[in-house]
């Protein structure tokens, strides 16, 4: 009798609003320990700023947030957001950038991702002309972020973290050299 062999998946986990300003520390080698706790293999993670990749049998990216957020919660004592995308998911995200990405600094390009795709009603009363040369365009759960001199001085994001837009649902932003980082983390 032989062993099937187990079909894992590579994903990333996005962490939201941690190690920013000393509050909400998860340092990134107890956030590998809790990931390997659950179970999950290869776990690596990127930067301080939550980026974790790591391989799971499990097939269903929100539970797997969910069992991420509660280990977190009973580890650190305080909630994160987790979202947990695959990386065939990322992958389509960069190939799907509708702004050239190449010719860009990583700090001018940005990718927001949303827990659930957001409505168009929630971005009816944003005037985009308003905003240039900053712009956005949406994707599938991903709101892509161009702000040529940088997120922390741009109107547009502002505008875009408003309640009216992510009230309710889970987002979290990341720089396009962090995207391209993930897609190679959690390419085969």
């Amino acid at each position: 009798m032989t062993k099937k062999a187990t079909v894992t998946t590579k994903y990333a986990a996005l962490l939201r609003g941690i190690n920013v300003g000393g509050s909400r520390k998860v340092p990134m080698a107890e956030l590998r320990t809790v990931l390997e706790g659950l179970g999950h293999g290869d776990v690596q993670t990127y930067l301080q700023s939550g980026n974790a990749v790591f391989s799971s049998a499990q097939t269903d990216p929100v539970a797997l947030a969910r069992e991420l957020e509660a280990a977190i919660e009973a580890h650190f004592g305080f909630r994160v957001a987790c979202l947990v995308v695959d990386g065939a998911y990322l992958r389509a995200v960069a190939e799907a950038c509708p702004f050239p990405a190449a010719e860009l600094e990583g700090k001018q390009l940005h990718a927001t991702f949303f827990a659930e795709q957001p409505g168009p009603e929630r971005f009816a009363a944003l005037d985009g002309a308003a905003f240039l040369p900053e712009e956005y365009r949406l994707g599938d759960r991903v709101l892509y972020l161009y702000v040529p001199d940088g997120l922390g001085r741009s109107k547009l994001a502002e505008a875009l973290a408003r309640p009216a837009v992510v009230k309710g649902i889970d987002v979290t932003t990341r720089n396009w050299n962090t995207v391209a980082k993930l897609v190679e983390l959690t390419g085969p």
